[in-house]
């Protein structure tokens, strides 16, 4: 399983760098080691697999409730690992954001512009 510099990791950081922002790459000194972190805003970006992560509402994903017990458990354990490191971020005042796969492989610059927003925000928040 290839969990850094995925083709929509990819897709999604030159988006970003076409928008004009400055980022960190799997940023280790956080939980977690996000795909993306703008540490001066304190967001901290994932770039979820649609089946790895469990995505509900994606529409390609497969049918989950016909994989194995163990499948099934292995899949379990990542979304409780991606909830406990979504909670530490925030209690470290970190805002997380959770980009899929399928969003940025159907709408790539609406996930940058998306993350644009919540950096302005955060930079308005903050001053």
């Amino acid at each position: 399983m290839k969990s850094k510099d995925t083709k929509p990791e990819m897709i999604l950081r030159h988006v970003l760098t076409d928008l004009g922002l400055r980022y960190r790459i799997h940023y280790k000194n956080l939980p977690g080691t996000p795909d993306v972190v703008f540490v001066s805003a304190k967001i901290a970006v994932f770039v979820h697999g649609c089946f790895w992560h469990k995505h509900s509402k994606c529409k390609t994903r497969l049918n989950l409730s016909k994989l194995s017990v163990e499948w099934q458990e292995k899949l379990n354990k990542c979304v409780d690992r991606d909830h406990r490191v979504v909670e530490e971020l925030r209690l470290m005042g970190w805002q997380t954001l959770v980009i899929w796969e399928c969003e940025i492989k159907s709408t790539p610059v609406r996930c940058g512009r998306k993350i644009e927003s919540k950096i302005e925000q955060r930079i308005i928040d903050n001053n």
